[in-house]
C-alpha cells in the first residue's frame, strides 16, 4: 500500500480550468519557479538523473500553500549519469510530448523540459493546449477562409503570433499590466523548446530564479 500526502487544492488542470476566480500571475509565477527546483532536482539532485517522462497539468499536484508537487512516476525512466539518452515505448500524453518522443528517437530529460513549456503555455495563456485557438470566431473559420487549416494545437498558433511580435494576444487577457510583460517573456522563452538543443535548463532556470524578486514584489 502506498501513502501520498494530503493535496487539498488538487491539480494545477483543476487549479487552473477549474476554480472560479482567476488564479493571479503571482501564484502562477511562483508555481512555475517551484516546478523548476522540481524538476531540477529529477535532473541534477538524484544519484540518477529521473525523466519523468508525463509532466503535465493533471500530474502536477497543489498542497494548502499552492505548492506543487510532482506526482506519477509510472512511466519514469532511471538514467545513469554514463548515459544521456533512453529509448522508450511508452505512450506518453498528447499535447505534451517532445518532437524526438512522437518520432520514436531516444530522448533525454531534456523531454521534460519540452514537456514542462507546454505547461507554461497552459499556466500563462489560461488555455489548454489541445483547444482551437481563438482567432476571433473561435472555430477556425478565419483559418479556413485565407485557406489555411485550423490548429487543434494551441502552442503551434501562439508561436506563430510570438514571431509575428504580438506575444499580448496569446497570454491570458485576465493578467494585465506589468504582470502582462512578464507572461509574454515568459511565454516568448516557452516557445523555443521545439528542438532539445535549444532547452538550454540550467541557464534558464538561474534566468528565471533571478527575475523571481522582482516580480514577488509587484
Amino acid at each position: 500500500m502506498l501513502v501520498y500526502e494530503y493535496m487539498p487544492n488538487g491539480s494545477l488542470d483543476s487549479y487552473l480550468f477549474g476554480s472560479s476566480p482567476c488564479p493571479s500571475w503571482h501564484d502562477r509565477y511562483a508555481i512555475m519557479l517551484s516546478i523548476t527546483r522540481g524538476l531540477s532536482y529529477l535532473q541534477e539532485g538524484c544519484r540518477e538523473r529521473i525523466i519523468h517522462g508525463d509532466i503535465k497539468l493533471e500530474n502536477i499536484l497543489l498542497d494548502k500553500d499552492l505548492c506543487p508537487k510532482i506526482a506519477d512516476f509510472g512511466m519514469a525512466k532511471l538514467v545513469g549519469r554514463d548515459f544521456s539518452r533512453v529509448l522508450t515505448t511508452m505512450p506518453g500524453t498528447i499535447g505534451y510530448l517532445a518532437p524526438e518522443w512522437i518520432s520514436g528517437l531516444p530522448i533525454s530529460a531534456k523531454a521534460d523540459v519540452y514537456s514542462f513549456g507546454m505547461v507554461l503555455f497552459e499556466l500563462i495563456s489560461g488555455r489548454r493546449n489541445a483547444e482551437s485557438y481563438n482567432d476571433g470566431d473561435g472555430d477556425g473559420t478565419e483559418a479556413r477562409a485565407a485557406g489555411q487549416r485550423p490548429s487543434t494545437f494551441f502552442p503551434i498558433r501562439a508561436v506563430a503570433r510570438v514571431v509575428e511580435g504580438d506575444t499580448a494576444a496569446v497570454v491570458d487577457p485576465r493578467l494585465r499590466g506589468d504582470l502582462l510583460e512578464h507572461a509574454c517573456r515568459w511565454h516568448a522563452g516557452a516557445s523555443r523548446t521545439r528542438r532539445s538543443t535549444g532547452r538550454p535548463w540550467r541557464r534558464s532556470c538561474r534566468r528565471w530564479r533571478a527575475s523571481s524578486m522582482s516580480t514577488t514584489e509587484k
